[in-house]
């Protein structure tokens, strides 16, 4: 559903099943924002973040999880942190601040 949610607002939409998979996009592609979600196959979303960070320092990530009160230290190479259970409004302003703040152009944005 939050694929089909920023596709509908002009988002180019990357999709992986694993922390693993989603780095192999970051290398490969060029991704304004990462939407990560914290409980994923292998790694949680905390390690894969601190992976994407130093890979892509400048990349915003967004972090998704069904917690309420993740630990500070699980969100320290996360940008923005958004419960799941949040409207798709609260998604959808949360990734335009990321973006807007980034250097990056928003035009055309990629999130993975």
């Amino acid at each position: 559903m939050r694929r089909l949610l920023l596709e509908s607002q002009g988002y180019r939409v990357l999709t992986s099943e694993s922390g693993v998979e989603g780095i192999a996009v970051l290398r490969a592609e060029a991704v304004d924002l990462v939407l990560l979600d914290y409980m994923m196959p292998g790694e949680d979303g905390s390690v894969v973040a601190e992976k994407m960070k130093s890979i892509r320092p400048s990349v915003p990530i967004l972090m998704l999880s069904a917690y309420v009160d993740l630990p500070s230290e699980m969100l320290i190479h996360v940008d923005r942190y958004v419960i799941k259970g949040q409207s798709p409004e609260g998604l959808l302003s949360a990734v335009a601040e990321l973006l807007k703040s980034s250097s990056t152009d928003s035009s055309h944005p990629a999130a993975t």
